[in-house]
């Protein structure tokens, strides 16, 4: 009995949308070590400390998406065709502005999430392997986005204390 197949039209939109995932995943390991390098100052330990490790997971979904992109026919792209994306999540010239990086990793796990189940109902009853695959990926991803909201709450709290004393 020969496998069932995907398709073609269909395949391909998956093929576009692995790689779009693909490269915010890349991006999200540049972002991440820039940010876990450059941020200064005792508060930036406990951030710094967390995305170095979450890096090897983000590297790890990159080369998921990629074997995935393979074996659906797809080719993994070059560096040439990567175009950034991540706005927020840019190096700041305040080296010890933590909520800034806080608020740019919450930024672009959102943004993975959403990419992710936007191939999960896209693989829905067409492509089990890949829909499986994206929603153990987005469950990571929602594991970092509620770790830097706990963060965002732990560091914005003083501020707004801070900030009441001062009134």
């Amino acid at each position: 009995m020969a496998a069932p197949t995907i398709d073609t039209q269909k395949n391909d939109q998956i093929i576009k949308e692995l790689i779009a995932a693909y490269w915010s995943e890349l991006e999200t390991i540049q972002n991440y070590i820039a940010a876990s390098t450059n941020l200064a100052g005792i508060r930036a330990q406990e951030i710094k400390e967390s995305l170095r490790t979450d890096i090897p997971d983000e590297l790890g979904h990159a080369q998921q998406l990629a074997r995935r992109i393979h074996v659906l026919g797809g080719t993994i792209p070059g560096s040439k065709d990567f175009r950034a994306t991540q706005d927020t999540l840019q190096p700041s010239k305040d080296t010890r502005d933590v909520v800034a990086v806080i608020r740019g990793v919450l930024d672009a796990e959102a943004s993975a999430i959403q990419q992710y189940h936007k191939i999960v109902e896209l693989c829905d009853g067409v492509d089990y392997v890949t829909q499986d695959m994206c929603i153990t990926i987005m469950g990571d991803e929602q594991e970092h986005h509620r770790e830097f909201l706990e963060f965002l709450a732990e560091y914005e709290a003083p501020q707004e204390r801070e900030s009441a004393v001062r009134v």
